[in-house]
């Protein structure tokens, strides 16, 4: 079968874009590329539409220059629901369009060699289905270019943006381990102005008793204090009694 694509991209561009294997499996229409993938050899599934009917294909792919303007693809695969295969081996020569666009056509000239139910379907059926994957490769391959150019590096991704719980916190004024790492040789001055401007240090809100409604209550008188305090009234008061009569009876005498 021989078809011819238009790509509106220049020749040295689609050259480099079908120099990528990856690139062009990604570009055929129904095929799915496997996770792990490798880029010079890409596997994956392939659903193609023949006549009413669809089949899927598990194989690979491979991409080989043949000279500044030609390259050749080859794929392989076998039924995913039988026993049949297919193989396809495809030259395309690129050149620059004759309406002086700047644009390429791909000249595609391609045989396959299948068993099971694509053998089995007709030839105007097998032709018109190849020349609908082409026409369809050639706008993906194009649309593909325009999203990730061929010349262009691929864009560095943007640095992650830093989260708030991500973020260094700062150790506290009063964290008495915040200046461990400093001089320890601070003059009295600066000391007792920094203080002033902050407050109390760490340590001395920490050796500080409480005030307030937050003051300890004292603790209760012992029963000792009390005992004491019952003798000690009485004896007191006998005390004082014996010096006013001594006293009257030294007046008296005189």
């Amino acid at each position: 079968m021989e078809h011819e694509v238009y790509v509106p991209f220049p020749v040295e561009t689609v050259r480099q874009a079908l120099s990528e294997p990856e690139r062009v499996a990604r570009c055929v229409p129904g095929c799915q590329l496997d996770a792990d993938a490798d880029p010079g050899t890409p596997g994956g599934r392939l659903r193609l539409r023949i006549g009413s009917s669809t089949i899927t294909y598990r194989g690979t792919l491979t991409v080989t220059e043949r000279g500044a303007d030609t390259v050749t693809v080859e794929a392989s695969g076998i039924e995913s629901r039988g026993d049949g295969s297919a193989e396809l081996s495809l030259t395309v020569r690129l050149a620059t369009a004759p309406d002086d666009t700047g644009a390429t056509v791909l000249s595609c000239t391609g045989t396959v060699t299948s068993t099971g139910r694509l053998a089995e379907a007709t030839g105007q059926a097998a032709e018109s289905a190849g020349r609908r994957v082409l026409d369809r490769f050639a706008a993906n391959l194009a649309a593909d270019l325009t999203d990730n150019p061929a010349d262009e590096p691929a864009a560095a991704a943007p640095p992650a943006a830093q989260g708030v719980f991500d973020a260094e916190v700062p150790p506290p004024s009063l964290d008495p381990l915040a200046d461990d790492d400093q001089d320890d040789t601070v003059p009295a001055e600066a000391a007792h102005a920094r203080r002033t401007m902050i407050g109390r240090s760490a340590e001395e809100v920490d050796h500080a008793p409480p005030r307030g409604r937050y003051a300890p209550v004292p603790a209760p008188q012992s029963a000792t204090t009390s005992a004491t305090l019952r003798w000690a009234a009485p004896a007191a008061a006998l005390a004082l009694a014996s010096a006013v009569v001594v006293g009257r009876v030294l007046r008296r005498r005189r």
